[in-house]
C-alpha cells in the first residue's frame, strides 16, 4: 500500500512537472524519473503475482510548441498564458486564401485523362457507388457538387450515359477550360441518353456557358409543341441575355417560332420589348431586330402581323397617357373623364374606339379585338386607379381587362405562369382543382394588362351576406345541397382553396386578406396581386397559407376533403421531374428583375428557400403529414385574425 500511495505522489508531481508547474532540475529530473520507472515496474509484477492484472496504455501527443489551453484544475496555481509573439503560426493556403490545392488539381487532372477514355469505358460502379451515383443524380438542379461527385461522375461516365437525368451533372463537372476535356464531353453529350425539355431548360442557364452545350438544348426544345412552348416562353427570353452571340441558335429558335405560330410571335413580341425597357439585355435588342427582318422578308401576311403588334404598343401607349390624366381627378369625375376621352370625336377617341383594322388581344392573341367600348369602361377604386376596358371583339363578345400604370407587373406575371404550369402538371395526373389561370402581361417596367375575371372579394361578400355559403348558394342554390349550395360549387371551392394552398406555400406567397382571395360565382376561389413571394411578407410571423376560420367554416365536412387533395396535390408537384421544371423555370429568372427573386443580390438563398418548399428529404407518407401540420398552424394562426382588421381599418381610412 505504501508503494502504491508513493507511485500516486509521484504521478502527480510528473503531471505538474509535464504542466510546466513545476522547475526543471536535469540530476533531480533523472533521480526522479528512475524512481518512478522502478516504481512502475514493481506495482507491474504485484499486479501479475495477484492475477488482479489490468493495464491501459494511452499514448498522448507531445508538442515541440507551446500548448496555449489546458483543462483547469483548482489546486493548480493559473497556468501563464504564452504572449501571441512566441506562438508559431501556419496558414492553410487552401482554407483560408481559397487556393486551389494543386496535389488535388494534380490527381484530377491525370485520373480524368482523355487517353484514359477506352478503360472508362468498361468501368463499372460497385454496389456502394452505384448508391452515391443515385444520390447525386437524384440531387436538385439548385444544389453544388463537390469535388468527391464530380470525379465520381467522370469516373462513371459512360455508364451512366443511359440515365438521361444524368447528363446535366455530368456537364457540370465538365473542365470547359481544357479543350481536349470539352471535345470528349461534347461528343460524349451528344450519344447521351435524350433528356427533356425541363432539363434542356438547365443547359441555358448561365452555369452552361458553353455553346455546343446550348445547342444542344435547343435542339431538345425544338421538339416541343407550341403549347408547352408557351409555358416556358418567358424564360427562354430570359436565357437569351446568357448568349454569347447575337446570332445564337436559341434567338434563331424562338424567331423560327414566332414567326410561323402568331400566338407564339404576340408574346414574344412583348416579352422581348419589356427586356429592351432600360437596362436594355443586348442579347434581347439583336433578338428583336431579328424578329422584325423575318417577319417583314417572310411574306405580306408576315409584314401584316408586324405592324399590328406595332399598334398594340401605340395602344398602350396611348392608354398610357389616358390612365395619368385621369388619375389627376377625384371620385366620380375619374369614371366620367375617361368615357368622355374615349366617346370623343377627336382623333385619339376616334383611333380608340375603332381600330383601323382588327387586332390580336394582346392578353389573348387568340381572339381579336375591333376597339374600346365607352359605356362599359370605368376606373377602380384604388391608389393606383386601374383602368376597367371592355375590348369589342370580332364576334360581337366584349373582352375585359384592367391596365395599370405604376405597378411592376413582371412578378404578377410570373406567379401567374407559376399557376397555370403548375395546373397543368396536377391535370396530367388527372387531379383538377379547379384553379383560375387568368392572364396577365407587363407592358413595360410600370405598366401592364391583367385580365379580368368576375368576382368578388371576400372581404366585401362577408361585410355583405356574413358567410361564404351564403354568396355561393345565392348563385348555385340546392335546398338538398350542403349549406344550401350545389354539390358542384361546393367542391369548386373546396379544391379551389386546396389548390391555392399548395401553390401558395410552395410559392411563399405573402401580405394575404381577404380582399386578394376573390370567389366567383360558381364557387371558385382564386388569388391576385402577389407583391410578396418567395417568403416574403409585411407582417409578422404571417401564416405560410392563407386559410382563415370563415374559409374552414365553409367547407364545413368537407374540411377532410380539402385536407387529402392539398396532401395529393403537393406529392405530384413534389416529384422529380415537376421540381426539376419548376427549379429551372426560376433559375433562368435570377437577373430579370423580378423584385423578390433578386431582393438584395441574394438571389442564391431565395432559389433555395423554394426549393426547401418541397420537403425533397420526405418520402410521400411524411409529406403529408407535413403539409397537414402546416394546414393546421395556418387555420388556427392568433396573429392572422387581428393582421386582417388592421388591413380593414387601413383600407376603410384611405
Amino acid at each position: 500500500m505504501e508503494q502504491q500511495a508513493e507511485l500516486q505522489q509521484l504521478e502527480s508531481f510528473l503531471v505538474q512537472y509535464e504542466q510546466g508547474t513545476l522547475p526543471s532540475v536535469n540530476w533531480l529530473d533523472n533521480l526522479v524519473f528512475s524512481r518512478i520507472r522502478d516504481a512502475r515496474s514493481m506495482q507491474l509484477r504485484i499486479a501479475q503475482a495477484t492475477d488482479d492484472f489490468f493495464q491501459l496504455l494511452v499514448e498522448l501527443p507531445v508538442y515541440v510548441r507551446p500548448v496555449i489551453f489546458r483543462e483547469r484544475r483548482e489546486d493548480v496555481e493559473p497556468l501563464e498564458i504564452h504572449s501571441w509573439q512566441r506562438l508559431t503560426w501556419l496558414v492553410d493556403d487552401e482554407v483560408n486564401l481559397m487556393l486551389e490545392n494543386p496535389a488535388e488539381r494534380k490527381h484530377q487532372k491525370l485520373s480524368r485523362s482523355v487517353g484514359r477514355g477506352v478503360i472508362d469505358m468498361e468501368l463499372k460502379p460497385d454496389g456502394a457507388e452505384k448508391r452515391r451515383l443515385s444520390a447525386i443524380i437524384q440531387l436538385p438542379p439548385t444544389r453544388p457538387l463537390d469535388m468527391e461527385s464530380q470525379n465520381l461522375l467522370w469516373k462513371f461516365r459512360f455508364a451512366i450515359s443511359h440515365d438521361p437525368r444524368a447528363l446535366t451533372k455530368f456537364l457540370k463537372c465538365v473542365d470547359w477550360s481544357d479543350p481536349a476535356e470539352t471535345q470528349a464531353s461534347v461528343q460524349l453529350m451528344r450519344e447521351w441518353a435524350p433528356i427533356g425539355p425541363a432539363a434542356a431548360l438547365e443547359l441555358l442557364t448561365p452555369t452552361f456557358s458553353n455553346s455546343e452545350v446550348r445547342r444542344y438544348a435547343v435542339s431538345i426544345l425544338r421538339q416541343a409543341e407550341n403549347e408547352d412552348l408557351l409555358l416556358y416562353l418567358l424564360q427562354l427570353v430570359q436565357a437569351l441575355r446568357y448568349e454569347t452571340a447575337d446570332d445564337n441558335e436559341l434567338a434563331k429558335f424562338l424567331v423560327e417560332r414566332a414567326v410561323a405560330n402568331e400566338v407564339v410571335g404576340n408574346y414574344l413580341y412583348w416579352y422581348v420589348l419589356v427586356q429592351r425597357t432600360p437596362p436594355p439585355a443586348e442579347r434581347s435588342m439583336s433578338a428583336f431586330r431579328m424578329f422584325e427582318r423575318a417577319s417583314r422578308a417572310k411574306d405580306t401576311r408576315g409584314r401584316s402581323v408586324w405592324e399590328t403588334l406595332k399598334f398594340q404598343r401605340e395602344l398602350m401607349e396611348k392608354i398610357t397617357i389616358i390612365t395619368q390624366e385621369v388619375n389627376t381627378l377625384r371620385g366620380a369625375r375619374k369614371v366620367e373623364r375617361l368615357r368622355a376621352i374615349l366617346s370623343s370625336d377627336n382623333t385619339l377617341g376616334a383611333v380608340l374606339t375603332s381600330f383601323p383594322q382588327a387586332i390580336p388581344n394582346p392578353l389573348n392573341p387568340t381572339v381579336l379585338t375591333t376597339g374600346i367600348l365607352a359605356s362599359e369602361s370605368n376606373v377602380f377604386k384604388s391608389a393606383l386607379s386601374p383602368l376597367k376596358l371592355a375590348f369589342q371583339t370580332l364576334t360581337g363578345d366584349s373582352a375585359t381587362m384592367i391596365f395599370k400604370k405604376g405597378d411592376d407587373l413582371r412578378q404578377d406575371q410570373l406567379c401567374v405562369q407559376m399557376i397555370s404550369l403548375m395546373d397543368k402538371l396536377l391535370k396530367r395526373e388527372n387531379l383538377d382543382l379547379k384553379l383560375t389561370s387568368y392572364r396577365v402581361l407587363a407592358t413595360g417596367n410600370d405598366t401592364g394588362l391583367i385580365e379580368f375575371v368576375k368576382s368578388q372579394g371576400l372581404a366585401d361578400i362577408l361585410k355583405e351576406h356574413e358567410k361564404l355559403t351564403t354568396y355561393i348558394a345565392l348563385h348555385n342554390p340546392d335546398p338538398h345541397g350542403p349549406n344550401g349550395c350545389t354539390m358542384t360549387s361546393m367542391m369548386n371551392f373546396v379544391k379551389s382553396c386546396a389548390g391555392y394552398s399548395v401553390i401558395t406555400y410552395l410559392l411563399g406567397v405573402g401580405d394575404r386578406h381577404l380582399d386578394n382571395l376573390m370567389l366567383a360565382s360558381d364557387g371558385r376561389l382564386f388569388h391576385i396581386d402577389f407583391g410578396f413571394i418567395m417568403g416574403r411578407d409585411p407582417k409578422i410571423s404571417p401564416p405560410s397559407m392563407k386559410l382563415c376560420k370563415e374559409m374552414v367554416e365553409a367547407m364545413g365536412e368537407y374540411f377532410s376533403e380539402f385536407k387529402t387533395y392539398c396532401c395529393e396535390a403537393y406529392n405530384i408537384l413534389r416529384k422529380s421531374e415537376s421540381v426539376v421544371l419548376l427549379l429551372n423555370l426560376f433559375s433562368l429568372m435570377a437577373d430579370a428583375n423580378i423584385p423578390d427573386i433578386n431582393i438584395n443580390q441574394d438571389y442564391e438563398k431565395a432559389l433555395l428557400r423554394f426549393e426547401s418548399k418541397f420537403a425533397l428529404e420526405l418520402d410521400d407518407e411524411a409529406a403529408m403529414q407535413h403539409f397537414i401540420s402546416e394546414i393546421h398552424r395556418s387555420s388556427n394562426a392568433f396573429l392572422d385574425p387581428i393582421f386582417e382588421r388592421a388591413h380593414r381599418v387601413a383600407q376603410y381610412l384611405r
